[in-house]
Order: C-alpha cells, then structure tokens, then sequence
C-alpha cells in the first residue's frame, strides 16, 4: 500500500477496508486511489465472500482531497477524477457483494464510492451530499448515473445542483442506504450482512449479482433473456442439485424448516 491510510483485515470470509485518515476526516488522495485499484485486482478481494468498506475515526470520508488539487495542473486534476472512475466501476464490477458500512460525512467522492457498492448501511451519525459544483465540476465517478437509478432524475438533479445535503433516515427514504442503526453500529451490521451472504451459494449470487446490474443498464428483454440462461446455469450446478434433493425431503417427511 503506497498512501498508509488503506488497512485491509479478514474477518471470516469477509475482507474489510478501512479509510484510515482521520486528521483528514479519511479525505481520498490520489495514493489512497491508487491502493484502491491495487485491492481490486488483487487476490484479496478474489478469495474472499464479501468486502465491506468503512471509515476509521469520526468519519466514512469527506471525499477526495481538494487540498492535493491546489498542487496539480488541471491535466493532473482530470487525471484524478477518471482514475477514481475507473477504480468505482471495477468496485462496482466485482464478482462478489460489496457493502459500504457509513457514518458521519459521506460526501462527494466518497458518496460515489458507496454508490458504487451493492449494499449501503448507515448510521444515524451519516450526513450525505455531492458538493462538486460549489467547485465548479460535477461528481464524475458514477455519481450522476448511479444516483439517477436510485433516487430518479428530478430528486438527483436537486441533490446535485443545489448541493442539499441529507441525513441518514432521508437516504434511507430516497434508497440511497438499505437501512439505518444506531450510532456505531453500521461496521457491525454490515459485517452481519456479510456473514449471511457467505452463507448463501457463492455462485448464486454472484451471478444474481451480474443479473440484477445488467438488467439495470438493459431492455426488459435482454433482461429476461438474461435471466432465463442464468437460472438455466445455476440448475445445473451442484449445490442448487443438492438443495434441490433437500427441499423434496423435508416436503416428503412433512417438515417446514
């Protein structure tokens, strides 16, 4: 790790990722980017269930390091902003669930970050917000298609280009977030989402996963053919055997669990 502000550990099958610069409030520089990347296309990721990110101190992140910008050309500044692009998409692309475990500011590029996972969970503490066009740019790392799908093209528009800034039980209301804990308890649930997850087929739902987001970008019928060759796939495996064999016992002695 290049920055010293990404700690990685294993809990069971889970790999979790810390943002760990709390004197910044966990701000993404450019090194932190790039330890990212380094992450995504390494075995840690690979080998494990789920990844759940988290931020270490008073903050997920107050999104990317304005202060590092003061010290680019403008050429650096777009390089950057596609970087972190590139790194959210391939976030968003991998194979297994992704959970962001959010509490106090979640904003801009950080938001994008958590946009980009399949879970979000936040406590009570979480303060969200896409603040670029006080800058005079716009979130540029999915932040404006992502959060288009979640909350429509009417509320994202007010989101961004007023800047409004949203607590923790209205991103629940929008769907930005699956759901809201108590103070300090979004790691803990998260991880609890985790341990359920790696308890379920690995190969279901990591194609669930890939069906469900191609059907996002896609026509219905693509859709639909999608899901008939994953489901078509899946039958054929072991495991959906095995529990197949499972169900027809427990139905033939009279047992509901």
């Amino acid at each position: 790790m290049q920055s010293g502000n990404v700690d990685v550990r294993r809990e069971g099958e889970t790999c979790v990722v810390l943002l760990d610069r709390d004197e910044k409030l966990n701000a993404i520089s450019s090194a932190m980017e790039r330890d990212l990347l380094e992450l995504v296309s390494g075995e840690e990721f690979r080998s494990s269930r789920c990844v759940v990110f988290a931020g270490a101190g008073r903050a997920f992140s107050a999104g990317a390091d304005i202060g590092e910008f003061r010290e680019m050309t403008p050429e650096r500044v777009a390089g950057y902003y596609a970087g972190s692009g590139d790194v959210y998409e391939q976030i968003a692309a991998l194979p297994i669930p992704t959970i962001a475990a959010i509490h106090g500011w979640c904003l801009g590029g950080a938001l994008e970050l958590a946009l980009a996972m399949d879970f979000r969970v936040a406590d009570e503490t979480a303060v969200f917000g896409l603040p670029e066009l006080e800058l005079g740019i716009l979130p540029s790392s999915g932040g404006t298609h992502r959060l288009v799908r979640l909350v429509g093209p009417g509320r994202a528009k007010e989101l961004i280009m007023l800047g409004e800034r949203f607590d923790a039980h209205e991103a629940r209301r929008l769907g930005v977030v699956s759901e809201v804990v108590p103070g300090g308890r979004a790691l803990d649930r998260a991880l609890e989402l985790a341990g359920r997850l790696a308890e379920r087929p690995a190969l279901a739902v990591s194609v669930v996963k890939q069906a469900i987001d191609a059907a996002a970008e896609s026509s219905r019928g693509a859709g639909v053919v999608l899901e008939r060759f994953a489901y078509g796939m899946l039958a054929q495996t072991d495991e959906a055997q095995a529990a197949a064999e499972a169900f027809g016992e427990r139905r033939d002695s009279g047992r509901k669990d």
